[in-house]
């Protein structure tokens, strides 16, 4: 096991399902990631790496099947991913460098997209893209968003999941702040959180404190 991902109790109050992701790797990672000199390219590599190291967890509790293989020795058992289908869904834009990281792990996952901003005067997100693919019913759902601020994106976005039928969805970020994980808990408190920190608030314009700053302005150079 990569990460220890437990039940915290400075966030299991705002949300029960908050597992914090902790590794020496990620907490270091996750440092330079917040200084606002990193580059765009060592940023885009951070977090890569660190989704990467985070797919270890979400993933502990994959259903296996066994099956009979042939070794240069001997036949043996072993043990398989189930064929349940996972759907990764980035919330773009932002939601996006996080995803080759996950599939690295992953390859077969199915990807699907989300799209939504935030109005920057109401701080409400608006939705404009959707597309997850067939058989929802079927599959297990990973919502991706570096981060968990106001809690209105990902909130909508379970919301759309599970309208059309998504029995199973988890949410992946970098950092959450207890304002996002009260609105999850009040709209969706099945849904199991994965976040490498948990941050102290946020400020006026709607922005997490200590935080990362925009993630997809930093990811992709834009203002």
């Amino acid at each position: 096991m990569v990460a220890d991902a437990r039940q915290v109790p400075s966030g299991s109050h705002l949300h029960p399902n908050l597992r914090l992701v902790r590794h020496p790797l990620i907490e270091h990672k996750l440092t330079i990631l917040r200084d606002k000199e990193t580059s765009k390219k060592s940023f885009r590599e951070l977090v890569d790496e660190i989704a990467m190291l985070m797919a270890y967890e979400i993933t502990k509790d994959l259903p296996l099947e066994e099956i009979e293989v042939e070794t240069p020795i001997a036949r043996t058992t072993g043990h398989v991913v189930a064929a349940k289908k996972l759907v990764l869904v980035p919330i773009l834009r932002a939601g996006l460098g996080m995803v080759e990281g996950v599939l690295k792990l992953l390859p077969s996952a199915r990807v699907g997209h989300i799209g939504l901003y935030r109005d920057h005067e109401t701080l409400e997100p608006v939705e404009y893209y959707f597309k997850i693919g067939p058989n929802v019913e079927e599959c297990s759902f990973v919502l991706i968003d570096p981060m968990l601020a106001t809690g209105g994106s990902a909130s909508i976005a379970a919301s759309k999941l599970k309208e059309k039928g998504a029995k199973a969805v988890k949410l992946l970020c970098l950092v959450a702040a207890p304002e996002g994980l009260i609105r999850m808990q009040r709209d969706h408190g099945d849904v199991m959180i994965f976040a490498a920190a948990l941050d102290e608030r946020l400020n006026e314009r709607g922005y997490i404190v200590p935080g990362l700053g925009d993630v997809g302005d930093r990811l992709f150079g834009t203002q």
